[in-house]
């Protein structure tokens, strides 16, 4: 078979205890989302690292695999594609340096996308990788620094619990960001630990893979410009993609993503101006207050922006009066609510601004670092 993953002769692979592994004899079609099970995984003609109680993925005339959707407002799905569909992207993504010369390394779970992605590809195309899931962000970072990692993949909540330690790491180069934008304090954070990388954020998801990638051109707000080899529209509001990159469907139980002559939606919304795609938020999650269509996600990205927030999520609660209204979930300095009330009313006005801030001891995430929504709306007491 042609298309498929393979073990570049020169690449490495490393546990977060820094044990070399594999490439391993017996291989697995379903194996742990551990450096090991990757080893046993990398190179099957169908494979699926994580959800080892389903059932296992069937080969086909050409190599497929199974990732794992983040879950964060229903529970995960399987999702089948080819491993082409992937390859396609690495050789774009060889432009920045990944290669026999590179270190590559992942925070997430490797059920997450954005970090199966980034170790496949560095041990496809030669590069040392090490997964560093297993480790608190404080020992992430001293990996990061002694270990001469010259390339990261993370998404925003991995780098904001990154961000949050001393010491910088000079050897990063290359810093890509998947899962969500960059608000400009967590991107001068980010900045200050890799002095000298460059970072690059796309937008994508793991039904469609890459979809943009934004540039030192990026307007403030965008998610950049279509990524090689991708096609966009929006109908009505609704974001449709075209690309090599796409997923076959869902394997198991179906998802919310459709289907349009070719064309893939997953349920995005928001607008192309002047080839830049803006992001207003996912259909499934718009709210309507007082008859006006609100974005929790547009919310979360102010309320991420401003000082003493660290985390934030936007969910909807019954109101009397108006149906339903917001509240914002928070974690930070609460010392600050006051001037954080009074922004948002100014930036949003009264309907669309939060009722209340309800601040958080413990904050709940997914494998991939997103928010669990899910659990926020289960542990969330309204009125307070």
């Amino acid at each position: 078979m042609t298309g498929g993953f393979r073990w570049h002769p020169k690449a490495r692979l490393f546990d977060a205890l820094g044990r070399q592994i594999g490439p391993l004899p017996d291989g697995a079609s379903v194996a742990e989302d551990t450096a090991q099970g990757l080893a046993q995984a990398l190179g099957m003609p169908a494979f699926r690292l994580g959800a080892t109680d389903d059932p296992a993925p069937v080969p086909t005339d050409v190599p497929v695999f199974e990732t794992l959707t983040s879950g964060s407002t229903a529970r995960p799905r399987r999702i089948l594609r080819t491993q082409a569909s992937w390859t396609a992207s690495f050789a774009v993504n060889a432009r920045f340096g990944i290669g026999p010369d590179a270190r590559i390394a992942v925070l997430g779970r490797l059920v997450q996308s954005l970090a199966l992605y980034g170790a496949v590809e560095g041990l496809h195309l030669g590069a040392e990788v090490r997964i560093l899931d297993a480790l608190r962000p404080d020992r992430q970072r001293k990996a990061l620094s002694t270990q001469g990692i010259s390339h990261l993949y993370a998404t925003p909540a991995q780098l904001r619990l990154l961000a949050e330690g001393q010491g910088a790491c000079p050897d990063l180069q290359v810093i890509l960001v998947g899962g969500f934008k960059l608000d400009p304090a967590l991107q001068a954070l980010v900045q200050a630990l890799a002095p000298n990388a460059v970072i690059r954020e796309f937008y994508g998801a793991a039904e469609a893979s890459f979809i943009t990638l934004a540039d030192d051109d990026t307007p403030d707000g965008s998610v950049g410009r279509a990524y090689p080899g991708v096609e966009i529209a929006v109908d009505a509001g609704e974001i449709w993609v075209k690309s090599p990159y796409l997923f076959i469907g869902y394997a198991g139980d179906p998802g919310s993503a459709r289907w349009r002559d070719g064309w893939l939606s997953v349920g995005e919304m928001g607008r192309l101006q002047d080839g830049f795609l803006y992001l207003h938020g996912r259909a499934g999650r718009m709210v309507t207050v007082a008859d006006q269509n609100v974005f929790p996600e547009e919310i979360e990205a102010l309320l991420q922006a401003l000082p003493g927030i660290r985390r934030a999520a936007v969910l909807p609660v019954a109101d009397p009066k108006r149906g339903q209204v917001l509240v914002a979930l928070v974690q930070g300095d609460r010392d600050q609510e006051p001037q954080i009330m009074a922004r948002l009313r100014a930036e949003l006005g009264p309907l669309k601004a939060p009722k209340a801030l309800i601040w958080q001891e413990v904050w709940p995430t997914l494998p991939s670092g997103k928010t669990d929504l899910r659990a926020l709306r289960a542990g969330l007491i309204w009125p307070v």
